[in-house]
């Protein structure tokens, strides 16, 4: 760790895209091919949109393209494309987006609907790629099928809570996803157990791979800023820790 910048890795994770509500600022900026500037919102805690984060023109806060429920994030894919990845019952599904293709709707169409809805992503226009991937798949690397439209990506970082059979064993995984390749790797995180994390209160939000070393760091909600070893599943110690960790 000595060798690390720890203060580079920082500023590297502050932009790094986290889960929808409470990282929707680090969310990419886009526009279309129309040279229209399409911006995030978020619609606040309180009421029948709390929670809720849309996507729309920046000149019109109350028109969206796309409304997003809580975990998601959202990546780009190419220069017109919006790629979305969620948790969805017992998977992780990825769906792919062409932002010319969206249509408008008022944010106000959208209120309400999450709360009697366990849909994640709410739009006019269906997406041009959308698959799954189950969230029980063993350590290690497998093949799956990516659609043509989101495998130009080279790689995805995916937390997710992961299946635990006793307290000692790991409750969250890293899911890398290298779309190109036609693999995903499923990195159990040997350190965060319930014996040692309050689960559930403490989580792991981002991660992200440093271009320099190719280690993988990010950020565990309620724990602080890790360091994993080179194999990505053990803790090789924190470039930041919070009290409560």
């Amino acid at each position: 760790m000595a060798a690390l910048d720890s203060s580079r890795l920082r500023d590297t994770l502050s932009h790094t895209i986290g889960p929808t509500p409470w990282y929707w600022q680090t969310f990419p900026v886009l526009t279309a091919a129309t040279g229209q500037r399409l911006v995030w919102h978020h619609q606040g805690i309180e009421g029948p949109l709390g929670y809720v984060v849309t996507l729309g023109p920046e000149e019109d806060p109350n028109s969206a393209l796309l409304a997003l429920n809580t975990y998601c994030r959202p990546f780009l894919v190419g220069a017109t494309k919006l790629g979305i990845w969620c948790p969805e019952g017992r998977a992780l599904r990825l769906v792919c987006f062409d932002l010319d293709a969206l249509k408008p709707f008022d944010v106000a169409e959208v209120a309400g609907w999450f709360k009697q809805s366990a849909d994640r992503i709410f739009a006019h226009t269906p997406p041009i790629a959308d698959f799954e991937v189950p969230l029980a798949l063993a350590p290690g690397t497998h093949k799956i099928e990516v659609p043509a439209e989101l495998a130009t990506v080279e790689e995805l970082i995916v937390p997710t809570s992961y299946k635990a059979m006793s307290n000692d064993e790991p409750a969250f995984a890293l899911f890398i996803f290298y779309p190109q390749a036609g693999l995903v790797e499923v990195l159990p995180q040997q350190w965060f157990t319930a014996s040692r994390y309050q689960v559930g209160q403490q989580w792991i939000t981002r991660a992200v791979r440093d271009t320099q070393t190719h280690r993988i760091f990010g950020e565990c909600f309620g724990a602080g800023i890790f360091l994993l070893e080179e194999d990505g599943c053990r803790l090789e110690g924190w470039l930041e820790e919070n009290d409560a960790g």
